[in-house]
């Protein structure tokens, strides 16, 4: 297939520029000289369980707003990373090809609620997308909230959205400057009217509505001290009902247990408005409790459904009294159970959906039917059963890619999903759950050519003989030579799996060049929960061994060589670099970690650090610690290491994986450092942990990942 005419002009002037630029310049371009701004190491040790464990950089930790000399040194930093990155001479060319592969319409999965479907869209380089309403898909959509013009910067976003019952009023949160603090504000939708009521302190949360319209349920935590709410801890939390039209203190509060400030709140309204569900947690597991409270009779004590925490409970719908449940509890890849309000013994269960071969992803009820959403070796596979359980058909996808949405109502059949894949941009579909009928709603038409790469999965044996699954993309002519960049990606944690979708940032690195590779290690839910517990706390180092196993196989396959192998992760992903660089530095030619989690035997005194004891375990309890110890990437720097090259990116205002991390490791690496291999920290400014970052600052950044990657991996255009 012959690639498209804008593309291949772009293609040609990107390379005309960079060979122009290497040619006037490569002569007279030095080599890095180390020369990191002065970070001071200071005589304080903590002892764990006996352990003396020296933290010289714990200053390092204050908030940069608070801290003048951290404020000095975040500063320094930036000066010295963006004189590196000023002197590469094909980075302007990268963000002018990033730029233009971003200029296309991107649409979300649509939702229908209260008689209109809703659904966001970006034109292009806008930087934050628009929100759109409509009453028919044959309707011309209309805007109804622009988060574009809430900030010259676009540093203001949306962050949820949920509708009334009726259809009048949206309440919608608001986040700033990327942090997980947000406010709930209210739309009545025909008139475009906004309401005064202003919710804050929110964090994570969504909002419910009572099927009178008339309010809902949200959760909040109490008002921070005076410049403690980018670090003190989240604990607290609390359910409230908010009336529309009423201030924020006259809220009721609904359920808090102060015997318990470490759990938190999840509440959902029954789709026949009978019942509040809470599911409560108490960190990033999804072993949760169940409470039922009956919104018709106030009078009658909750009833509490699951009393432990010993597995997770997610909520599918009810008939009545009956109350549909994916879980895990005897089915570590999950199944679907029916739940009695009034049972007589906590035992007392009834399955609908048995344990399948393949990892239960999502279960919703729509149109009276169950829509099961399985994952086979991480490709998508939808199941569409009967109330009762009966297997009805399978639907079916072309393409090594993934799916989101099939969400939807019991009273409504209609449902829409989002396809895509690494070379295959979204298509948005509207799917029919009686009828089997599905149709085209909305598809992307990318400046990027798919059709010129391939995408093949492979399996990889791991340092204990575990399979793990691992996608690797790159043009169809490629010769396996052992010399291509490539670009090695990963997370394992927190049972989160990464899926093979389209990617703006991975086409452009393509279109450079690279092969882009992930690596679906333990940690995640790619094959259920063994698979996410086979990953965490003591066993955390299963996933590091995944990586590198995974890394290895690219080098012995032909992909590769070490040279020429970079790696890249965030937040989980970010402490998986910093680990793995730190074991292995031998074995990779440049990293990139993002916002990472570096200091693990502190993480759990910051913001939201407590909830990722569920994965992580804690220096708190001995026989956790020593674990922790002998991989955090902050504890594990050795002095006069030649490590790879290394840029780390974070933001001042993160108060979910506090930048405190990555100062304290960048500044480590850099003391520690032997050879000219640059260690950098990229550190953004009004932006949080990634959520709501504007489409100007994503472009920058990557733009400036793909330029540290060309120069340091020593690419050139083919």
């Amino acid at each position: 297939m012959q690639i498209h005419s804008r593309v291949r002009v772009a293609l040609i002037v990107f390379t005309l520029f960079c060979v122009a630029a290497r040619i006037s310049t490569a002569e007279e371009q030095p080599a890095f000289v180390p020369n990191y701004p002065e970070a001071e190491r200071v005589d304080h040790v903590d002892v764990y369980h006996g352990v003396e464990v020296a933290d010289p950089y714990r200053w390092l930790e204050d908030d940069v707003r608070e801290s003048e000399q951290v404020a000095k040194w975040v500063e320094d930093e930036n000066v010295l990373t963006n004189a590196y990155l000023d002197a590469i001479p094909e980075r302007d060319a990268i963000e002018a090809r990033l730029t233009e592969l971003w200029n296309y319409a991107r649409y979300s999965t649509p939702s229908k609620k209260g008689g209109r479907y809703f659904f966001s869209m970006n034109d292009g380089l806008k930087n934050q997308s628009v929100l759109y309403t409509m009453t028919s898909l044959d309707d011309e959509p209309e805007v109804l909230l622009d988060p574009n013009t809430w900030s010259e910067d676009g540093t203001v976003a949306l962050s949820g959205t949920s509708v009334s019952e009726d259809g009048r009023y949206m309440a919608y949160r608001v986040s700033e400057a990327g942090s997980d603090w947000a406010t709930w504000r209210i739309i009545e939708i025909e008139t475009r009217e906004e309401l005064p009521d202003l919710l804050r302190w929110i964090k994570f949360g969504g909002a419910t509505w009572t099927h009178d319209s008339k309010g809902f349920f949200y959760t909040r935590f109490e008002e921070p001290g005076e410049g403690a709410e980018f670090q003190d801890l989240n604990l607290n939390n609390k359910v409230y009902y908010h009336r529309v039209g009423t201030e924020q203190d006259e809220d009721r509060l609904v359920y808090f247990q102060p015997e318990h400030p470490d759990w938190s709140y999840s509440p959902v309204v029954t789709e026949d408005g009978r019942y509040l569900i809470l599911h409560i947690g108490v960190g990033t597991d999804d072993r949760n409790r169940v409470v039922v409270m009956d919104l018709e009779r106030p009078d009658v004590a909750p009833v509490e459904l699951i009393k432990n925490f010993e597995n997770a409970f997610s909520l599918i719908g009810n008939d009545s009294e009956t109350f549909y449940f994916r879980t895990d509890m005897d089915a570590p890849l999950r199944r679907v159970i029916a739940i009695e309000l009034n049972r007589k013994s906590s035992d007392e269960v009834r399955e609908i959906i048995p344990e399948a071969e393949e990892s239960l992803d999502g279960v919703d009820l729509i149109g009276g039917r169950f829509v099961a959403r399985y994952l086979k070796d991480i490709l998508p596979l939808v199941r569409i059963y009967s109330i009762e359980g009966e297997a009805i058909r399978d639907v079916s996808f072309e393409g090594v890619g993934s799916i989101s949405g099939f969400t939807g109502r019991a009273a409504d059949s209609e449902t829409f999903y989002t396809f895509s894949g690494y070379n295959i941009p979204p298509s948005i579909y509207r799917y029919d759950v009686e009828t089997d009928e599905t149709e085209l709603f909305r598809r992307a038409e990318t400046p990027f050519d798919g059709e010129q790469y391939e995408v093949k999965q492979v399996f990889v044996e791991s340092k204990d003989g575990t399979r793990i699954p691992m996608c690797i993309v790159h043009r169809k002519d490629i010769e396996l030579t052992g010399d291509h960049p490539t670009l090695l990606y990963g997370y394992g944690g927190f049972a989160i799996s990464i899926l093979p979708r389209y990617s703006t940032s991975v086409a452009s690195w393509l279109e450079m060049g690279g092969i882009y590779a992930v690596a679906n290690m333990r940690g995640g839910d790619e094959y259920g929960e063994a698979w996410h517990k086979a990953g965490t706390k003591n066993q955390k180092q299963n996933v590091f061994d995944d990586f590198i196993a995974s890394a290895e196989w690219l080098i012995e396959n032909g992909y590769t060589r070490s040279d020429k192998l970079a790696i890249h992760g965030r937040s989980n992903g970010g402490l998986l670099v910093g680990a793995v660089m730190t074991q292995r530095p031998d074995l990779f030619g440049a990293c990139l970690p993002g916002v990472g989690v570096m200091d693990m035997l502190r993480f759990q005194c910051f913001t939201a650090g407590r909830y990722w004891t569920d994965d992580y375990g804690s220096s708190d309890n001995a026989d956790e610690f020593p674990a922790l110890l002998a991989y955090s990437p902050y504890h594990n720097i050795i002095d006069s290491v030649a490590y790879p090259p290394t840029m780390v990116t974070t933001a001042d205002r993160d108060d979910r994986v506090v930048p405190g991390h990555s100062f304290k490791f960048a500044a480590a690496m850099q003391h520690a450092q032997s050879g000219d291999n640059p260690i950098l920290i990229r550190i953004e400014t009004r932006a949080g942990h990634g959520a709501g970052k504007p489409t100007s600052k994503q472009i920058e950044e990557i733009a400036d990942q793909w330029a540290f990657l060309f120069r340091t991996l020593e690419m050139s255009i083919e």
